[in-house]
């Protein structure tokens, strides 16, 4: 079973994800606060290469399973062109409406 988007706690966290669903990088720029960043499995990642490769070239989708902490922390199932779907935790830190970091693995 899924959570609609729109029904996301976090706004921010809810316009990522709907950014991310639609591949509109616009929006997904948008929500994110200057200087953000983010993990992959543990490691710090370049942003601009990572969200292109797993997310904007590769179609990526979120299907969001779970949240918790006020909406900062979902578990998805995530699928892209090249890696299929896989179960995943994405954890944010958000400032002033605006993601200034996310950490994304495994679940």
């Amino acid at each position: 079973m899924t959570i609609q988007t729109a029904k996301l706690s976090d706004p921010a966290v809810r316009a990522f994800v709907n950014a991310v669903n639609a591949h509109d990088r616009e929006a997904f720029q948008a929500v994110l606060a200057p200087g953000a960043t983010m993990s992959d499995d543990g490691s710090d990642r370049d942003l601009a290469d990572w969200t292109e490769r797993e997310i904007f070239s590769t179609h990526g989708h979120m299907d969001v399973a779970k949240e918790s902490r006020g909406g900062h922390v979902l578990v998805a199932n995530y699928s892209n062109d090249t890696w299929g779907e896989m179960r995943t935790k994405w954890s944010f830190t958000v400032d002033d409406g605006r993601i200034l970091r996310f950490e994304t693995g495994q679940a």
